[in-house]
């Protein structure tokens, strides 16, 4: 993956010219609709801000993916994938070892596709033809059966559910501020301190700014921000009891009710979930 930054500043998808930054190539064939980069990343791997010509797939077979954009965060754990649409600049923090697997789809084969960043829910189809796809050569047959193959997948791409694993976040500096400081203390344990939240700042004047910045209320990004990095945990194998209780839930059923309300599935049957994709994908 190319990481040539672009300005930090830039939410969404960038204008090329404006921004001064040149088109960033993609490894393959480029005169191919779609070419798909197998990478491996160890644990706590950054990949600095970046963007690229084409829109991207990301997915990893194993570990998993925070990405960033200068307006939103997602989590992307086994069982699912982020979509990227072109010229959008965005960041990637490993978690685990990252398999990574990505899809660089040209602008004529995206018709069709989202329009902006989205989480999209992998089916057991998708993770074979991923992991077709990624046997093939660089300068595979767009012709023959190799590229029905990869128009398979764009369709199947087309098909896949969103997710609500998306994080928005605020413009202003000293709220981008507190939003690190409650994910650090989320991800470090701190429930304690993630749950004090602003308790020195005027309240009720952060919470309209923070409302108006995000479009959620405060409360609900913490709970969302609390959901994520449960998402993270249980994907790298922490017990689901251990989770509810570090992330200060006050029970593991409450944690499971929390978590099957947001998601519509049981902590359990996301880990299983995410096992399956493992092991559908040869990862064990």
């Amino acid at each position: 993956m190319d990481t040539r930054a672009a300005p930090a500043a830039t939410p969404g998808p960038i204008d090329r010219d404006a921004a001064g930054v040149p088109e960033n190539p993609v490894d393959g064939d480029p005169s191919r609709a779609v070419v798909l980069r197998r990478s491996t990343y160890v644990d706590g791997h950054h990949i600095a801000p970046h963007w690229h010509a084409r829109a991207q797939f990301v997915y990893a077979v194993s570990g998993t993916m925070r990405v960033r954009t200068p307006r939103c965060a997602w989590i992307v754990p086994p069982s699912r994938a982020l979509w990227v649409p072109a010229r959008t600049a965005h960041e990637i923090r490993m978690h685990g070892v990252v398999e990574m697997r990505s899809l660089y789809v040209a602008a004529e084969a995206a018709t069709g596709m989202p329009g902006t960043c989205v989480v999209l829910d992998v089916t057991p189809l998708m993770r074979e033809l991923v992991v077709r796809a990624a046997a093939l050569p660089g300068n595979y047959d767009e012709a023959g059966d190799e590229g029905l193959l990869m128009r398979v997948v764009l369709a199947e791409i087309r098909r896949l559910p969103r997710c609500a694993l998306d994080l928005p976040l605020p413009a202003s500096p000293d709220l981008v501020r507190l939003c690190e400081e409650l994910v650090a203390a989320f991800s470090t344990g701190r429930a304690e301190a993630a749950r004090a939240g602003a308790a020195g700042a005027s309240a009720r004047t952060l919470y309209r700014r923070f409302l108006r910045e995000t479009g959620i209320s405060f409360a609900r990004w913490k709970q969302q921000a609390r959901l994520l990095e449960s998402i993270r945990r249980l994907a790298g194998g922490a017990p689901v009891t251990a989770v509810a209780l570090e992330l200060g839930y006050g029970s593991p059923s409450a944690f499971s009710a929390m978590f099957r309300r947001l998601l519509g599935a049981a902590p359990r049957e996301f880990v299983a979930s995410v096992m399956a994709s493992q092991s559908r994908a040869g990862i064990h």
